[in-house]
């Protein structure tokens, strides 16, 4: 048993392939999951080695301003295409959801406001 590996280890022995990975080893493709790290937030990432290269130059395209804000759009509309969009009857369910916690909320908030107030005036003697 590794030195790392514990008892509720999903995937026992997944720290030496964890460890190659980040020592720039080769990780067979059917492990491929298991080279990625956790950064906090329920997101994995591919640990970046030093020797590969950013991805502007990837692309092929500028490292100027105009190339980095082509980029930054480019990247923004794939992250887009990405995204689950809600159908309308979730958007309908999410949005009256929202308007009836507010309506709630609102009506706590001048109930106390009022409840205090009173006690403010029935305290001070007014």
């Amino acid at each position: 048993m590794a030195e790392k590996d514990r008892p509720g280890d999903d995937v026992p022995g997944d720290d030496e392939v964890l460890a190659d990975a980040a020592a720039g080893g080769d990780v067979p493709d059917d492990e491929a999951d298991d080279a990625l790290v956790s950064r906090g937030g329920g997101t994995a990432v591919a640990e970046r080695t030093k020797d590969e290269s950013p991805k502007a130059k990837k692309s092929g395209r500028g490292t100027g301003v105009f190339g980095r804000i082509g980029g930054f759009f480019r990247e923004v509309v794939s992250e887009l295409r990405k995204v689950i969009w809600p159908t309308r009857r979730e958007l309908l369910t999410y949005t009256s959801v929202v308007i009836v916690f507010v309506v709630v909320v609102t009506a706590l908030v001048v109930s106390l406001d009022y409840a205090f107030g009173k006690g403010i005036l029935w305290a001070l003697g007014s």
